[in-house]
């Protein structure tokens, strides 16, 4: 289908969920419940946008992807020999023609640029967080940089009066230590040795999958222990007391049900500085109840983004959506609202490694590969929780 047909489509369906859900508000304000048939009516409507909407989404990440990849291009002699050298150790293990391209002194071969790009490419497909935030490849295994929290003091003089000393400003030591994530994919010797595979996109597509899974979860729900800390996984205090070092959140209200002042409110609780730029977080079921949300002039909240390249707004912000998020529920933390590049840091380890055995489930030969990646909060100013009622 066409991006455009997709979006005509997209803004017919929401106008109809618009009308039915109208119906259906209409009906509980007046009987105090409403039809069970319109009521199923407009859910079946509310999760159709949602595909329509994520439809939309990755054949905008699949054409940007293919985009910079391009098309044609200068040969490269070293990448070409460093794709051959691989591909020999593949199907073959040939060790010797990997040597000198390939070889890592930690262990096992490096895969190609091209395949690791790869793996980048699906991985911010499956993954909002690593769509979403920072990203910094290093050479070592933690990264650690100084935020500035601010105290640095100033004040107004005269051209003959004196200057007092100012306070000093204060700086917090953010630390993120990469931790290893492996997959293990295994085909049979004869599929290697079917000259038509192209084992390069096998091995990124096999090994893409489990890395993004891995990742995707980490980053929202991770506790930091062998993985990255997700946003998820930090200690939280309440707006009003919050304190750096932990993450703020804006209660729902009286009960689990999420309003629609909570979500003013988190946006409130944001400092300025940081909501241009922002973004909601939350998964595709807690989307679908604030689609059916208005504000109190009776205007729907959650908006469809109807251009090409334009996301779906919330309170004109992009929504995102992984459904790693928690579900609505007592206590619970559904919606993040941040500015996640400067709120996350995803930190990745240069190169991806493989080893080929043979040996341990024969006739399979498995391509153990690895990569090394951390992910945490490098500002917990950046980023607001609403949680639920706990009842």
């Amino acid at each position: 289908m066409e991006i455009k047909d997709l979006i005509v489509d997209l803004a017919k369906t929401f106008e109809q969920f618009k009308a039915d859900n109208d119906s259906r508000l209409k009906e509980i304000e007046a009987k105090g419940h409403a039809d069970p048939l319109l009521t199923e009516k407009v859910d079946k409507i509310n999760a159709e946008i949602s595909k329509m909407a994520e439809m939309k989404r990755q054949i905008e990440a699949l054409d940007t992807a293919l985009g910079r990849r391009g098309m044609g291009g200068d040969f490269d002699s070293e990448k070409a020999e460093k794709a051959q050298a691989f591909n020999a150790f593949m199907r073959r293990g040939d060790v010797q023609a990997a040597l000198s391209t390939l070889s890592d002194p930690d262990g096992g071969f490096l895969v190609p640029e091209e395949v690791e790009n790869a793996v980048d490419r699906v991985a911010g497909t499956v993954s909002a967080m690593r769509r979403l935030a920072s990203k910094i490849t290093i050479g070592t295994d933690t990264y650690k940089k100084l935020v500035g929290q601010g105290g640095a003091g100033s004040g107004w003089v005269g051209e003959k009066d004196g200057r007092d000393a100012t306070d000093t400003p204060t700086l917090a030591e953010i630390a993120i230590n990469t931790k290893e994530v492996y997959a293990n994919p295994a085909a049979t010797q004869k599929v290697l040795d079917d000259a038509r595979i192209n084992i390069e996109n096998w091995l990124a597509e096999e090994i893409a999958i489990a890395f993004s899974e891995k990742e995707g979860i980490s980053f929202i729900r991770g506790n930091g222990v062998e993985q990255p800390k997700g946003i998820l996984g930090y200690t939280t205090a309440a707006n009003a007391s919050y304190v750096w070092g932990k993450v703020g959140y804006i209660f729902t209200g009286s009960t689990s049900a999420i309003t629609a002042d909570s979500l003013f409110d988190v946006t409130a609780a944001l400092k300025s500085v940081y909501r241009n730029g922002a973004a909601w977080l939350m998964n595709d079921a807690t989307q679908n109840y604030i689609r059916k949300m208005k504000d109190g002039e009776g205007n729907y909240l959650w908006r469809p983004g109807l251009t090409e390249g334009a996301p779906n707004l919330l309170l004109g912000k992009p929504v995102e959506i992984d459904d790693n998020m928690d579900s609505i529920g007592s206590g619970k933390f559904p919606i993040a609202l941040a500015n996640f590049p400067r709120a996350y840091l995803i930190v990745d380890r240069a190169g991806i490694r493989v080893l080929r055995d043979p040996y341990t489930n024969k006739p399979y030969v498995h391509f153990y590969s690895t990569k090394r990646v951390g992910g945490g909060i490098a500002n917990y100013e950046a980023i607001k929780l609403l949680k639920t009622h706990t009842s």
